[in-house]
């Protein structure tokens, strides 16, 4: 179990690799998030970034290594486990069914029912709510997702995942892509209020802007390796691309 100034982490990664025949995407990496924290992690492309989310999140599994919540050992064999184990994750894909309304799309897997009917009034009520919460602004949550600009989209899948009740953990996959100034900023807001309530934020992007300015540490991820993780307050964007792109070592 690592402990960090006391602490535990909430989420761990410790000497994970992970090998798609020859090919090596994790060379034993290193991650730990705690609760209340902001983690970015950033890189260059196929620094091991998209690999790394996709085991937290439950799409693939580890070759050596283990990952931890909590400081208990887990083993995940699909997204609805990693889910149940309180990581919910916004793909850079969305996965958005665009044909589906808001209320629907944002209670996908998990619909109230009302004996074996889905309770219809109780989601768009509880959609509401959630985006009241979260001062999303759509004209109603019976809108088609695929009506709606690419940055609601983006706020609307993100939303989704804030809206699992018991998770620990929010795995963000390059967020803030294609969005404009003020979507940029909501997002942000959202990731704040997010730490504010005690979640951990996995912040994986490109966006240095956007890491530097709301992330409480930054881990660079290089050719499959994770280097140590710096606080923000203690490291600058000079060494942060010198070590993304290879200029410094460790």
């Amino acid at each position: 179990m690592s402990v960090s100034q006391g602490r535990v982490p909430v989420l761990a990664v410790e000497g994970v690799s992970k090998h798609f025949g020859s090919v090596a995407a994790l060379r034993a990496a290193d991650v730990e998030v705690f609760p209340g924290e902001i983690l970015g992690i950033v890189g260059d492309n196929g620094a091991g970034k998209s690999t790394l989310l996709k085991m937290l999140s439950g799409i693939h599994a580890p070759t050596e290594g283990r990952i931890t919540v909590a400081g208990e050992t887990v083993h995940f064999s699909s997204p609805a486990d990693a889910r149940k184990a309180g990581i919910s994750t916004v793909q850079q894909d969305l996965a958005l069914v665009e044909v589906l309304d808001v209320a629907t799309n944002l209670h996908l897997g998990d619909f109230p029912r009302r004996g074996l009917l889905v309770d219809r009034k109780k989601m768009e009520r509880d959609a509401t709510d959630l985006l009241k919460r979260l001062n999303v602004r759509v004209a109603s949550v019976l809108t088609p997702v695929g009506s709606l600009s690419g940055g609601q989209r983006q706020i609307i899948a993100i939303s989704r995942a804030v809206r699992l009740k018991h998770a620990q953990v929010v795995l963000l996959d390059e967020p803030t892509a294609a969005l404009g100034v003020q979507e940029t900023a909501h997002v942000g807001e959202i990731i704040e209020n997010l730490r504010a309530e005690g979640k951990a934020v996995v912040l994986i992007s490109h966006d240095m802007e956007f890491v530097f300015k709301h992330a409480d540490t930054i881990q660079v991820m290089r050719q499959g390796r994770s280097t140590r993780p710096r606080r923000v307050s203690e490291t600058t964007r000079d060494e942060i691309i010198a070590l993304i792109t290879g200029a410094k070592q460790e």
